[in-house]
């Protein structure tokens, strides 16, 4: 039987604190949701792995991110308390419990209502249900508008395109964190909006699953 509470010390002591993550609220969070109420049925002891984690074998497979590259682009985007976050690809909604422990005001955004309602069940079972997050559906490219736009954005994946449509939902300097890129040409990206201009910074190489809603389309072959 694995002590899933030690799992979690040595998670936060082995692969986060060795990879530059020293925010320590941050740290305190990851070492308090429980990562094991967020994967599939049967496969909780994967949970502390330092690999991403399948979550949803559906039409789209979904994927947790490995801890020591979703810490760092959490730690990017500088959480305050009360802030508006949304959460793109939340999965089953284990990013969206840390982004909750750090104070912040959390829309999950998924493509797929079944994944969907697997994320409110696993966040409510954790004890973030009603009121500390909010799990939409919708297309992950156009993000969920919200009035006076979100302070900060974490997308749970890989894109080949620069996101317009979620920037346009940041407030003005907003944050916006994703990796850019496949493979070992990876790199996680911030974006920081400033008016009607956003700036770009390359933080640290970085592989995650590409998102299929960010992929970009084949052009033609004369």
């Amino acid at each position: 039987m694995v002590d899933f509470s030690q799992a979690r010390r040595t998670m936060v002591d082995s692969q986060l604190r060795t990879f530059d993550v020293n925010d320590i609220p941050l740290l305190d969070a990851m070492d308090s949701v429980p990562r094991e109420r967020f994967v599939l049925p049967g496969r909780e002891e994967l949970a502390y792995i330092d690999q991403n984690v399948l979550v949803s074998d559906g039409a789209e497979r979904r994927f947790m991110l490995t801890p020591m590259v979703l810490a760092r682009m959490i730690q990017a985007l500088r959480i305050e308390p009360g802030e508006r976050v949304l959460d793109v690809a939340c999965g089953r909604g284990y990013s969206s419990a840390v982004l909750c422990e750090l104070g912040a005001r959390v829309t999950a955004l998924e493509s797929d209502e079944a994944l969907a309602q697997a994320a409110r069940q696993a966040l409510e079972g954790a004890g973030y249900g009603y009121g500390s997050v909010s799990v939409e559906v919708g297309p992950l490219d156009q993000g969920s508008p919200v009035d006076g736009g979100y302070n900060a954005i974490l997308v749970n994946g890989a894109v080949d395109l620069r996101p317009e449509g979620l920037l346009r939902q940041l407030a003005d300097g907003g944050r916006l964190v994703c990796v850019t890129g496949r493979g070992r040409a990876g790199r996680a990206t911030l974006y920081v909006r400033s008016g009607d201009a956003f700036s770009e910074r390359n933080l640290f190489d970085a592989a995650a699953p590409a998102l299929a809603a960010f992929e970009a389309k084949p052009g033609f072959v004369f």
